[in-house]
């Protein structure tokens, strides 16, 4: 596994970071603890010792409290506060206020006196970037929080919260068919060496190409209603899922693998955070730690993704 430093705390975390959203069950399906477990407990085998998770992902901070146990010092962990939960429902809150109470309680539910990183998870509309970043740093200033991060912002945004409070790491989707970061945020974290933490390495897990064309996502399955999952882009990802299955067999390594392994060998990425819920699939994600993509593979990657042309996207949050 391959370390880099996460922006400029000294801390060095894992160039394969686990995502905690699919262990919290609120979109996956049949997730259950002892897998949970199971899925954390395989990735700190693997090397990875980057977790990422939110309060208002529920339980899946428990599960890393109760996975990591006596190895807190060895793990670095990043939570979010700005989204909250009541009665199944998702909606912004990122008031100062409310951020201090959601960062106490991720405290709580991790038994641990501080984070690592602390995201803004989201702009909340009814508050000003700068006063959400103006908490965090206050929870800097208290020992609770190390370094602060925000994600799923626009460059304008993160330009906010800088002047505010100083970033050490963002959080944007990004993956092969999902660029668009590249054009203006990443140069700008480049130049302030802020970390750049992404999610969405395998697209919900359609990288992965273990979906086959006539697959049928059943009812409480999230996915649906993207439109990578649907009509004619469904068909042109499974086209390139097919050319992108030949040049990892090629190479000799899983579809996956190379996909993560691709994301982290691209300029200014720092981590990708990859989601799981079987410790097979962490496992498959943190091999590409390890691996380093020739360039005649790179350029075979990038044939394929130029045949496949531009992808119709919707920003998630």
């Amino acid at each position: 596994m391959q370390y880099r430093e996460l922006g400029r705390t000294g801390l060095r975390v894992s160039v394969v970071a686990m995502g905690c959203w699919p262990i919290s069950g609120m979109t996956s399906l049949d997730v259950n603890r002892e897998d949970s477990l199971g899925t954390i407990r395989q990735a700190l085998d693997a090397g990875v010792n980057f977790f990422d998770t939110a309060w208002s992902y529920g339980i899946s901070e428990e599960l890393l409290a109760d996975a990591a146990g006596t190895q807190r010092d060895a793990v670095v962990i990043a939570t979010k506060g700005g989204l909250d939960r009541e009665q199944g429902r998702q909606f912004h809150d990122a008031r100062p206020d409310s951020l201090r109470r959601q960062c106490e309680g991720s405290l709580r539910r991790l038994r641990t006196d501080r984070v690592d990183l602390y995201y803004l998870h989201a702009r909340d509309p009814s508050v000003p970037v700068a006063e959400s970043a103006g908490a965090i740093a206050e929870l800097i200033m208290a020992g609770k929080v190390l370094g602060a991060g925000a994600s799923n912002l626009s460059l304008s945004e993160l330009q906010e919260f800088q002047a505010v409070c100083p970033l050490t790491a963002i959080q944007p989707a990004y993956n092969m068919l999902q660029r668009e970061i590249e054009q203006e945020i990443l140069p700008w974290c480049l130049q302030n060496q802020i970390a750049v933490c992404v999610y969405w390495p395998l697209l919900k897990g359609l990288l992965a190409g273990k979906l086959p064309r006539d697959y049928q996502f059943p009812d409480g399955d999230g996915r649906k209603k993207y439109p990578m999952f649907q009509g004619a882009e469904w068909v042109r990802n499974q086209d390139l899922l097919d050319d992108l299955r030949k040049i990892a067999a090629d190479a000799g390594m899983e579809l996956a693998t190379m996909v993560v392994a691709w994301t982290i060998q691209q300029m200014g990425i720092t981590t990708a955070l990859c989601g799981a819920k079987r410790a097979w699939q962490i496992r498959e994600s943190a091999v590409a730690g390890s691996v380093q993509l020739s360039d005649l593979v790179l350029t075979e990657i990038d044939s394929a993704l130029k045949r496949r042309g531009p992808p119709v996207t919707r920003a998630a949050v």
